[in-house]
């Protein structure tokens, strides 16, 4: 008889949901909320920068919270590897939140325009709004390859600072994931990003002892099998 293999995938649960559905439900986040929570975002964004990889498709919809209110990055389904310098030219992702050049048609430096999305999710976040909008694609490309948008009255001047500032339509004027970090607005939470991008993220034996103990319920799966295929994600 053939011998059958199976995979298992396991993943946490985000039991809050989406992003998006808890600012429908709940309206815009305070800044000092939106704050803690942006920098996890960025916190993630930077490990897959760092690891070679782009989003391209960062929205509300794909940030997901756990119980605690804790961020889980999700939805990779148009992220790519890319390499400094060689630019990439797919033209994906949600329109409200794609980067001016995306929507030219253009080739485009893939971590610049996640930058631009972020900015958009952290003026969502505060404003519970979108920043460009238009009735058809066309009017929302026009309005976004302007780069105009609205600052309520209630955004503090710092918080506008920070968007504005990865809202521009010129990539190469955009923050760096490390001066988003080291922006005023996110000066409470800049060590703990700072931190994050120094752990030793590429150490396979820091496996969770509650996802081990329930994987290792399963049968014909033992510790070192686990442990070699986190090691061989990580390479």
């Amino acid at each position: 008889m053939e011998s059958k293999s199976m995979i298992y995938l396991v993943t946490e649960h985000a039991s809050r949901g989406e992003v998006f559905d808890h600012l429908v439900a709940n309206g815009r986040m305070t800044e000092e909320e939106a704050s803690r929570v942006f920098a996890q975002i960025v916190s993630a964004v930077d490990y897959c920068h760092r690891k070679g990889v782009v989003h391209r498709d960062l929205k509300a919809e794909n940030v997901l919270l756990d119980n605690d209110m804790n961020i889980k990055l999700a939805d990779f389904g148009f992220s790519n590897t890319f390499t400094d310098g060689v630019p990439l030219s797919t033209w994906c992702g949600s329109p409200p939140y794609a980067a001016p050049e995306v929507f030219q048609g253009l080739e485009y430096d893939g971590p610049k325009a996640d930058i631009w999305s972020l900015g958009v999710v952290l003026y969502v976040l505060v404003c519970g709004a979108l920043p460009f909008d238009g009735a058809t694609l066309h009017d929302l490309r026009s309005v976004v390859v302007a780069g105009k948008f609205r600052i309520p009255f209630f955004m503090s001047q710092s918080c506008e600072d920070l968007i504005r500032h990865m809202l521009l339509v010129q990539p190469e004027r955009r923050f760096t994931l490390k001066q988003i970090a080291r922006h005023p607005w996110m000066a409470q939470w800049t060590g703990m990003i700072e931190e994050a991008s120094t752990m030793g993220n590429n150490d396979p034996m820091n496996l969770d002892s509650v996802v081990m103990t329930h994987m290792l319920q399963l049968p014909g799966l033992t510790a070192d099998m686990i442990a070699q295929v986190d090691r061989d994600a990580v390479e």
